[in-house]
């Protein structure tokens, strides 16, 4: 199926989109009626107006409460002071803003290049993520979190790697998963990134036990190893390697730690091999998977920690694969076994979010460009052929607009005779141009719903 060539065309298309996604974002999946950030609402106003603790504080009618560090707390204050509609709308523009970061930071310099149809179909598509549908339904912080973390990713692959480590200090400081991507900052040898952000998720954390030391002292010493304050470690939403056991019925600790330590074994290795062909982002990406499958608890939408991947996947071009896997997490496929993950059926399908993240933590491309994968047959006639004078011309066509457009040779017979006046050859402007066709716009399609889809009360903030 070819894309529409006319405006006229890509707007009648975007509209039956955006309506086949509005439709279907009202119908298949329940909102979650801002159920986390209920309790971050109701949890600073406890602790601000009426003196209570913040990790006394349950939701009316559930046992479910506060359970990030008291950092989180601190900076939450804010909302002590507004009422909760206003609460609400800020989390969703805080969200937006967060997701706008993360699309520019993965999207990279050809972020632009399909222009306004690019970005609306991107948005079409980003709406059917069920982690980012989750994300913004419980009013979340897991984008405003992944867009510090790709900062200092930002940061480190584009040689500022001076102020590296701010974002994944104060990201470990507000929610403990985070503190991963130091340890990727050990594995590549970054140490003053490492102690950078260690300084910082420490200075987060003093300056709340300053504000709040009882809470502090609470957290530290019991809350922090109280898995049940969470919610039920074998809930379908929990989608980490400890979620797998719980469902399976398997409570050994031991046996979770060897699981632990061979995916950490797995990272470490190929984390190594992203950094040191200067790949970043798939590091990173790498790291982010790592994160959900070694946590405790992994509840549905942290999985945008996944997004990362699905950026290299399409920058290597790997569109296919990308949109597969993207569609498995646009289903909503795991509910389908939300009361009964019992038999083999049940211990794929519920734990099939898991599977995709292993698979990308196994499999995803690193220290890999698309020039790389061309196919042998053109990598030798590449070697056969005599240097093309058009090539330059052509680059240049490609990040110059206005420029007289190229017949079907590749070049104006303009350019080709100044070409052959100035007597040019090939050179880097064409490997340039190649560069800027990658494409990191993520796509996917949906599936049919799930039968029983997660309930806004039966689980805790996380």
């Amino acid at each position: 199926m070819r894309a529409p060539a006319t405006d006229r065309g890509r707007l009648l298309l975007l509209g039956c989109l955006a309506a086949a996604v509005t439709l279907f974002t009202a119908t298949v999946p329940l909102l979650r009626d801002w159920f986390d950030l209920r309790v971050y609402y109701g949890t600073v106003n406890t602790w601000m107006h009426h003196g209570g603790h913040v990790y006394d504080y349950r939701v009316p009618g559930t046992p479910y409460g506060f359970t990030y560090p008291p950092f989180a707390a601190v900076t939450m204050l804010p909302m002590a002071l507004v009422g909760l509609r206003t609460a609400i709308v800020a989390a969703l523009l805080l969200n937006l803003a967060a997701l706008a970061v993360v699309v520019r930071l993965l999207a990279g310099p050809g972020r632009w290049r399909h222009g306004w149809y690019g970005v609306a179909l991107a948005a079409c598509v980003l709406a059917l993520y069920e982690p980012l549908r989750d994300t913004f339904s419980f009013g979340q912080v897991n984008l405003l979190l992944l867009a510090l973390v790709l900062t200092d990713a930002w940061l480190l692959a584009s040689g500022r790697g001076r102020w590296a480590g701010v974002g994944i200090g104060l990201a470990a400081a507000v929610k403990l998963t985070p503190a991963v991507f130091i340890g990727l900052l050990l594995v590549a040898r970054r140490r003053r990134a490492a102690a950078v952000a260690t300084a910082v998720a420490l200075a987060a954390t003093a300056c709340a036990a300053l504000v709040a030391p009882g809470a502090s002292r609470f957290y530290w010493t019991q809350a922090l190893w109280d898995t049940s304050r969470v919610g039920r470690l074998g809930y379908v939403s929990n989608q980490s390697l400890q979620g797998v056991l719980a469902r399976l019925g398997v409570d050994s600790k031991a046996v979770w730690a060897v699981l632990v330590l061979v995916v950490l074994g797995v990272w470490a290795r190929r984390a190594r091999q992203a950094v040191g062909a200067g790949d970043w982002q798939a590091a990173f990406a790498l790291t982010g998977a790592t994160a959900c499958l070694v946590s405790p608890v992994t509840w549905v939408h942290h999985l945008v920690w996944l997004l990362p991947s699905f950026a290299v996947l399409l920058r290597t071009g790997h569109a296919r694969v990308a949109g597969a896997l993207y569609a498995v997490l646009c289903t909503s496929v795991v509910w389908l076994w939300f009361d009964d993950a019992s038999g083999v059926d049940g211990f794929l399908g519920s734990n099939t979010y898991t599977w995709v993240t292993l698979g990308l933590l196994l499999f995803l491309p690193v220290g890999q460009s698309p020039a790389e994968r061309r196919p042998t047959s053109q990598s030798a006639s590449a070697t056969t052929d005599p240097p093309s004078t058009a090539a330059p011309a052509i680059a240049a066509a490609c990040d110059q607009p206005g420029r007289p457009a190229a017949t079907a040779t590749g070049t104006t017979a303009a350019e080709r005779a100044t070409d052959r006046a100035a007597g040019s050859a090939t050179g880097p402007a064409a490997g340039l141009g190649r560069a800027r066709s990658a494409s990191s716009d993520p796509t996917g399609s949906t599936r049919p719903p799930a039968a029983n889809p997660q309930s806004s009360s039966s689980r805790a903030s996380s």
